[in-house]
Parts: structure tokens; sequence; C-alpha cells
């Protein structure tokens, strides 16, 4: 929870799934009333294009950090004292870079 990959919610929500995609495809195999449920339900899916989003890159952007760089999590930093954010800057201490350079042979 505290990696910010899990969007903020009351921890007694939050169960694992296990291998919920090993599972269902076991099912879809081997079940056919399943198989048709899954197929009906397949047709209902409703595709959402995110090029078209205007603010879908921002949001992408943000998420991308761990834990996510613009939204916050009041719910579970009522329960645990969530680090402060530190993004890697490429710097060291001194501020010079942190990357080397290749010695040419």
């Amino acid at each position: 929870m505290v990696l910010g990959m899990i969007p903020d919610c009351a921890l007694d929500k939050v169960t694992s799934a296990g291998n919920a995609a090993g599972t269902g495809a076991r099912i879809a195999l081997l079940n056919t009333d399943a198989r048709r449920d899954i197929e009906g339900i397949v047709r209902e899916i409703h595709k959402v294009e995110t090029a078209i989003e205007p603010r879908f890159q921002e949001h992408f952007v943000n998420a991308s950090h761990i834990p996510n760089s613009a939204e916050k999590f009041p719910i579970l930093e009522s329960v645990v004292t969530i680090p402060d954010l530190n993004f890697n800057t490429g710097k060291t201490g001194g501020g010079e870079s942190a990357r080397r350079r290749r010695r040419g042979r």
C-alpha cells in the first residue's frame, strides 16, 4: 500500500486475488456455462481510448512514480507513517552528477 500501487482505500477492503488470471483461464476452458457467461460479458465491454482523453498523459505520468507523485493517500496515512517522497534526481549530495563516463580503451 505504501508504494502507492493500490488506490487509497480502507485496508480492510484490500485482499489478494491470487492467481486470478490462471483461475479464470481454467474456468473458461473447463466449464462451458461459465465460458458462455464470460463471452457475454466480453461483448459488453466498453473500450475507453486513452489517447483522446485530454489529461490522460498527466495522470499516467503522475501514477508512474511510486508512490504517486500527485495523489495523496490520506486513508493510508491515518494507519501508517508514509515516508517522505524523495524522487531521485540523479545528483549526488554535492550537486554533481552521479553518472560516470566510460573510460576509452
